[in-house]
């Protein structure tokens, strides 16, 4: 069974694309109220974004309950490039056989950073397909595999800096909408964190954001802005990139 948490949709697609090609399942942990019970399972496998190289905290919270009876376990971690030690930190709560990065589109949109061009975005797509086809193979085979692009000062990265993260950076204050809000729901409806309720037409926040960006990026209208980050900039979900393919 391979289990995972996407804010936009890449290690959403991910997880189905290496599930249909290990023959298995690919279940969002998002809403599960409890550890399953994985008797039986021959593979058991995360798939996850990195947020300031490390674990989300669901994932983690998740991974701790996990009890695999001795099935073949892999992580498969997708980031915009590296991945510091987000692995080898999820390994000490989830004992991994095999982990692995992969690159996808970038969802980020805080600091500098932006969303990739759509051809940018297509590329790594085009080149993560065949990292998936690759790793499903060794996954199969049941091969251990540490194949991560850690990127330098993993350690400080994937430590103080994700600590920094945790304890500041997931602030919900930033957080508002433009006059373009249309008062959907969308956003409230599908925050993995449930910290988004309506009042009066318009999202308010609450505190237990993950940062995932996802309210952000999928708003139909562009109409929510974290402080003075995300103005102007694109938006991105990999629902979107593809049907701009299409």
């Amino acid at each position: 069974m391979i289990f995972y948490f996407s804010g936009t949709g890449n290690s959403r697609w991910a997880a189905r694309q290496i599930a249909a090609l290990t023959g298995d399942e690919a279940v969002d942990i998002v809403g599960m109220n409890q550890a399953p019970d994985l008797a039986g399972q021959g593979q058991v496998g995360l798939v996850f974004p990195v947020y300031a190289w490390g674990a989300p905290e669901p994932v983690l919270a998740f991974a701790k309950g996990l009890r695999t009876g001795g099935a073949f376990t892999f992580a498969v971690c997708t980031c915009g490039e590296e991945a510091g030690n987000a692995t080898k930190k999820l390994a000490k709560f989830f004992p991994l056989d095999s982990s692995y990065s992969l690159v996808m589109p970038n969802n980020y949109l805080l600091g500098k950073a932006d969303v990739d061009s759509e051809s940018a975005a297509l590329a790594k797509l085009d080149a993560a397909r065949a990292a998936i086809e690759r790793l499903a193979g060794e996954v199969a085979r049941r091969e251990r595999v540490y194949r991560v692009e850690e990127g330098s000062m993993a350690a400080l990265k994937s430590g103080v800096i994700n600590w920094g993260f945790n304890r500041f950076a997931r602030t919900v204050k930033p957080f508002h909408t433009t006059d373009a809000c249309i008062g959907c729901g969308l956003c409230a409806r599908d925050c993995p964190a449930k910290v988004i309720a309506m009042k009066d037409g318009r999202p308010v926040w609450s505190d237990g954001c993950f940062q995932c960006l996802r309210c952000i990026n999928a708003c139909p209208a562009a109409a929510i802005q974290y402080g003075g980050d995300t103005a102007g900039k694109g938006r991105y979900t990999l629902e979107g990139l593809l049907k701009e393919q299409k």
